[in-house]
């Protein structure tokens, strides 16, 4: 019996569970036990990490961070930081859960690994997989379990390959993604993503993948209105599926609000619009919700709740567990798994899956996760709190350099101009992301850059006051960086 499953929580006020203040956050710690200057260059000596820019890394190094609790992260030297990303997205619940600690230790005692392939199966993924059914549209009820997002786009691909080649249509095969799409970092996901900057010097498949344009109404041609400008993209999407003839076209891929390449949210209507396209075609629509899944736009799916459409299939990771293990899932229709399955088709073997595909503990942190977020109310938290959150970093733009501040709830971003007028970008080697997101760590914030972007995608928990001192953070940086870039010649306005 799974008794943290089942067991009855007294409920507790959100902001008192979730707000920790400075005094009673690791006041016990010693973070002498810690050799900062050890750790950091075993880490420089040893460690490859994601997207490192190796001139600035090898010298730089990174930041050790070393403990958290709730939307706090400490390094080894014991200061404090405001975790303004959210690990990278996916930090939901915040840090330090002991329910959560408790149910992955419970469930290794219990078992720790089985495999899921063919016939075996064991609770927590038996559970979990019935938990996300119930969670999606109405017609997502079929689960596949992966360890991260990039896998679980990797494999809606691959679902979508079989699928049409049941069907005795293996040349619908092609996939079209956006410009500025970001889908994950294995051979096929980058492929997919349409950051070009993260091709260079790496080979991708461009005959299978193309891309249309990137929804972004602040950087939309001059002179069209949002409604012009999504019947463009619209009028793209379609010649770019009949240019490559909708009998080869597998897949529509696309994040409700792009995320990496610079939280993008559509021009209204967009969704809807690209969905009925696909269905006009025959062809499949993915959400790739890794991103916007599990509370950070207030629902736990965006795709029907928040943007009217309900997918062929929805890909999520991230904060499926909020980080707390890998774990990633690709939910597909019925109208997907009834080809798939159905011997109508010809005898058929899914020969599609991974030693990790269901692993009973990350399954274990995907139902702590949910019962964590259903209890303390999380989902109603962000639709309270996120118009206040957007309208409070919405403040900035009365700064010289701010552009545009854009995004919904908890996935917010602050783009950094030259000229508000113009919309002209400050030259790369201004690094002005950087500088800016470095300023705030300074001062106990972390942001993430993206060239001249900012983003933020905090834990789900934040407060009022807790928002309050990240704009105030991110204010007082993006201010002294101005300044800095003025004495050093760059023009601004």
């Amino acid at each position: 019996m799974f008794t943290y499953l089942t067991m009855d929580f007294n409920p507790f006020t959100l902001p008192a569970h979730t707000a920790p203040t400075l005094e009673n956050t690791m006041t016990t710690t010693d973070f002498s036990k810690y050799n900062t200057q050890d750790l950091w260059q075993k880490d420089v000596d040893h460690v490859i990490h994601p997207w490192a820019y190796y001139p600035e890394f090898s010298k730089e190094g990174p930041l050790v961070v070393a403990e958290a609790e709730g939307p706090y992260v400490f390094d080894t030297d014991g200061k404090r930081y405001l975790d303004g990303i959210g690990g990278i997205w996916c930090v939901n619940i915040g840090y330090g859960r002991p329910e959560m600690a408790q149910a992955i230790a419970e469930q290794v005692m219990k078992i720790p690994y089985f495999n899921a392939f063919t016939d075996t199966t064991t609770p927590t993924v038996a559970e979990f997989a019935s938990r996300l059914a119930e969670i999606a549209p109405a017609s997502l009820n079929h689960v596949f379990f992966s360890t991260g997002g990039s896998v679980a786009n990797d494999s809606a691909i691959r679902i979508a390959h079989h699928y049409f080649s049941r069907l005795g249509r293996p040349e619908k095969r092609k996939v079209i993604s956006r410009v500025n799409a970001y889908h994950g970092s294995t051979y096929l996901a980058m492929s997919l993503t349409g950051m070009v900057d993260s091709h260079k010097n790496f080979h991708v498949d461009n005959e299978m993948v193309a891309y249309v344009s990137c929804p972004d109404v602040y950087r939309r041609p001059d002179g069209l209105s949002e409604a012009e400008y999504c019947d463009q993209l619209i009028a793209e999407l379609e010649a770019k599926i009949i240019g490559m003839g909708p009998d080869t076209v597998a897949a529509f891929i696309a994040e409700p609000i792009l995320g990496s390449g610079g939280v993008i949210v559509p021009p209204a209507g967009y969704h809807q619009r690209t969905h009925a396209v696909c269905q006009q075609h025959d062809i499949l629509y993915i959400s790739d919700e890794v991103v916007t899944g599990f509370g950070r736009l207030g629902h736990w799916f965006a795709s029907e709740d928040v943007f009217g459409i309900v997918p062929d299939m929805i890909t999520s990771a991230k904060g499926i567990t909020s980080g707390y293990l890998p774990l990633g899932a690709t939910l597909i229709s019925d109208k997907i798994h009834d080809v798939i399955s159905s011997q109508e088709y010809g005898a058929n073997t899914f020969s599609h899956g991974f030693t990790y595909s269901g692993h009973p503990v990350a399954c274990a942190a995907g139902l702590m996760n949910m019962h964590i977020m259903e209890r303390d109310g999380i989902l109603e938290h962000v639709q309270q709190i996120g118009p206040y959150f957007e309208s409070a970093l919405a403040s900035l733009l009365d700064l010289p350099i701010v552009g545009d501040v854009r995004g919904k709830k908890f996935m917010l971003c602050v783009e950094n101009v030259a000229n508000k007028a113009t919309k002209e970008m400050l030259p790369d080697e201004a690094k002005i992301g950087k500088r800016i997101a470095k300023a705030a760590e300074k001062r106990g914030l972390i942001v993430r850059p993206s060239g001249h972007l900012n983003i933020m995608s905090p834990p789900l928990t934040l407060t009022k006051a807790q928002i309050d001192d990240l704009v105030q953070i991110l204010r007082d940086s993006i201010t002294a960086v101005t300044d800095d870039l003025v004495r050093d010649g760059y023009k601004i306005g």
